[in-house]
């Protein structure tokens, strides 16, 4: 099976109709080229994919934090409502997008799974109809995003368009994103991504510890030479400290921020990153991460 086609999407979504736990077992195999222990997980993928049925299987909060929208109620429960992006609407459907309203900059994204972003850099050479089909073409994805990997926490959200303000960066790039791993309210380190166009290809990933210490936890990080390292950005340690605010109730989450000129705005929750199938950790970073995650249940 070639990974991402239709017909691998078909058998997983088919699989996970069938029963979850076989379709997460059968893309381990293919992915890792192993069977999945799930009576005694190890690693942090394979206990993601415990939390997934276990902690993670209908809880309201997971769901809720799960959503785009919803998780925003979250963030100004957990006090911290002074790092939420500006938000210029929600909406139920395409057709009730304002268009004519909206600033000359703004991002539309859907509330349910990833990759539904639509950015705009100038509304004055926004095609709308397109961008129309585009977001349409998304909202198909609804009742299946939650099948291929068996994420079972989506499948209870109320799909909802957020429109919010774009992030603006000096050289007019999408803004470095700080994706901090987080254990029992605990950041262990942070994954800087960056480089990624609007279609998220050509992204960068590396692990820095709280020390900014680069941490060879996955390939990139492995391959990099001797010395390697990014910039310190200003403000990192704030973004630390919200991470864990936000991150207390769960024995895993991956908080992600952004922090473009000194200021911190929140980006999502992610419980289940990359579905819980990430080949790029290296096998100790996964018996690591994994010693970390105390399922509650």
């Amino acid at each position: 099976m070639i990974k991402g086609t239709k017909l691998s999407h078909y058998i997983e979504e088919t699989l996970t109709r069938i029963s979850p736990r076989l379709n997460t077992e059968f893309i381990y195999f293919l992915m890792f080229k192993k069977r999945i222990n799930l009576d005694n997980p190890q690693t942090l993928d394979e206990k993601i994919q415990y939390l997934k049925f276990h902690d993670y299987k209908d809880n309201a909060l997971v769901t809720q934090c799960a959503d785009k929208y919803a998780v925003r109620e979250y963030i100004e429960q957990c006090g911290c409502s002074e790092i939420l992006n500006e938000l210029y609407g929600a909406y139920d459907t395409v057709d009730e997008i304002p268009w004519d309203e909206l600033p000359n900059k703004f991002v539309i994204k859907w509330n349910f799974g990833c990759g539904h972003n639509l950015i705009c850099h100038d509304k004055a050479t926004l095609d709308i109809e397109q961008a129309k089909a585009k977001l349409r073409e998304w909202y198909k994805l609804k009742d299946t995003f939650y099948l291929r990997f068996s994420e079972m926490h989506y499948r209870g959200i109320k799909p909802k368009l957020v429109c919010e303000k774009l992030i603006d960066t000096e050289d007019g790039s999408l803004p470095v994103d700080y994706k901090c791993y987080c254990f029992d309210g605990k950041v262990d380190s942070v994954l800087v991504c960056y480089g990624r166009d609007e279609q998220g290809h050509g992204a960068k990933y590396y692990f820095f510890d709280r020390d900014w210490n680069l941490k060879r936890y996955n390939k990139a990080g492995k391959a990099a030479p001797e010395g390697f390292t990014l910039p310190k950005p200003k403000n990192i340690d704030l973004v630390f400290e919200y991470a864990e605010k936000v991150s207390k109730p769960f024995p895993f989450v991956r908080a992600d921020f952004y922090l473009e000129n000194g200021k911190l705005t929140f980006g999502e929750l992610t419980f289940t990153p990359c579905g819980g199938f990430d080949s790029e950790r290296l096998p100790e970073t996964q018996l690591y991460f994994g010693s970390l995650v105390h399922p509650k249940k």
